[in-house]
């Protein structure tokens, strides 16, 4: 089954907890503390492998959560830091989060991201000595590994895709130039899912064909299957545009699919097209002639159209001719493009303050705004009067309780940093 878009639940893995305990060893007296620190969660990484083709396996598969890091323990002993989650993707997979944000596009074989970084480990009481804390009883729990929900969607990564309403002829051709066997009827939406083949070219070279099915009219807003597949369309270098040569209106026909591709959100129509006439076998050169003229009256100038019947394998040769020239020309501008943009000076931008914070006031309470204070919170054990006091002595150095003293806090109000409550 052929699976394009899927929807997933992200979570690394947490940290472990810190360990709070104090070294007991015969005749060893005051041994100190001697609790370990939490163990590191594991993260969450994808990774793009070339014998997935589908995102089928997210269709159950739809919480991806990490190990989380072990518990520190005795004589120091630091927890074991939890596996990462590795998840295989097809080539070609799109990782957008809910802010519609793309996070990675995964385009090579063994291409690799980290999705969801683990929370770090807490420290355990043995981290907390000092010459004025001999015997801490402050142990930090680990932090939460990040977690969120992710669509995925697949972009089939093609050098040449076949386009044209249902019927052209597009399987038909593809299972006479390649490898591929699609199913072949005589009845519209036959294919039902994007079909790939490998077609070896005039110049011994390989490309990949991609048929992209489902393209009527309204196919871009949503009508019929083609809005589900337009994208595979982005990645390809060139479009062969198929049109049924029996049809009543062969202009009609071709400019039916040129408004679905310029309506898609990303203008197709710019992509190199090929346009071509098939089922031309029976009818004779004056008639193919008069076809040729009528789609040139409505295409941009300097238009490739050629005839073909991909039934009888009539002027495929032609066809792959023109398709290897354009897309040898397609490589070239690209790989210029890339030699262009790699000789700009690249631009850098500062790292995000995460010493930064601010206060904000709504009625009796104040909240604690800031990555670096709510990563302390979130370590914090809030049952333990000793580590809610290391919070505010933490609070205190950063300039934070001199700012709620400035905002007017009186006694008994509420100060909210992350997840903890704390009385003032």
């Amino acid at each position: 089954m052929f699976i394009d878009k899927a929807h997933v639940f992200i979570k690394a893995g947490d940290g472990g907890k810190g360990h709070v305990s104090f070294r007991h060893e015969k005749f060893i007296e005051r041994g100190g503390p001697d609790g370990g620190d939490g163990g590191k969660g594991g993260d969450v990484i994808f990774v793009a492998n070339r014998n997935h083709n589908t995102l089928a396996q997210f269709r159950f598969q739809k919480r991806l959560i990490a190990q989380s890091g072990s518990d520190g323990g005795k004589q120091r002993r630091h927890g074991k830091s939890g596996e990462n989650l590795i998840v295989s993707v097809p080539i070609g997979t799109v990782l957008v989060d809910d802010k519609d944000k793309i996070i990675a596009d995964l385009t090579q074989d063994d291409e690799q991201v980290i999705v969801a970084l683990g929370g770090e480990g807490g420290y355990g009481n043995a981290h907390f000595t000092s010459s004025t804390r001999q015997a801490p009883r402050i142990a930090e729990k680990g932090e939460p590994g990040q977690e969120f929900e992710l669509d995925l969607e697949l972009k089939l990564i093609a050098d040449v895709g076949l386009v044209g309403l249902p019927n052209a002829g597009k399987s038909t051709l593809l299972a006479a130039l390649s490898n591929a066997h699609p199913e072949i009827n005589n009845y519209p939406f036959t294919t039902l899912t994007p079909n790939l083949g490998v077609v070896i070219m005039p110049d011994k070279t390989n490309l990949l064909f991609a048929d992209i099915p489902g393209l009527i009219e309204g196919a871009a807003k949503g009508k019929g299957l083609g809005d589900e597949f337009l994208r595979h369309i982005e990645r390809t270098l060139v479009l062969v545009h198929l049109i049924d040569a029996s049809v009543v209106d062969v202009a009609k026909a071709y400019k039916t699919i040129q408004v679905e591709l310029k309506a898609y959100k990303t203008d197709l129509t710019n992509r190199p097209q090929i346009i071509v006439l098939n089922k031309t076998e029976d009818m004779k050169e004056p008639t193919v002639k008069k076809l040729k003229n009528l789609i040139k009256s409505v295409s941009p100038p300097k238009t490739i159209i050629i005839n073909i019947s991909a039934e009888t394998r009539q002027g495929l040769e032609v066809l792959l001719k023109n398709i290897s020239l354009l897309v040898n020309r397609e490589k070239v501008n690209q790989e210029s493009k890339l030699t262009n943009t790699t000789t700009t000076l690249p631009v850098w931008r500062l790292p995000a303050d995460t010493n930064t914070w601010t206060v904000k006031r709504q009625g009796n309470e104040f909240q604690v705004i800031g990555n670096k204070i709510e990563r302390f919170a979130a370590r914090t054990n809030s049952e333990n009067p000793a580590s809610l006091y290391r919070l505010k002595d933490i609070m205190d150095k950063m300039g934070i309780l001199h700012e709620l003293s400035r905002q007017g806090i009186k006694a008994g109000q509420t100060i909210i940093v992350g997840n903890i409550v704390i009385k003032y």
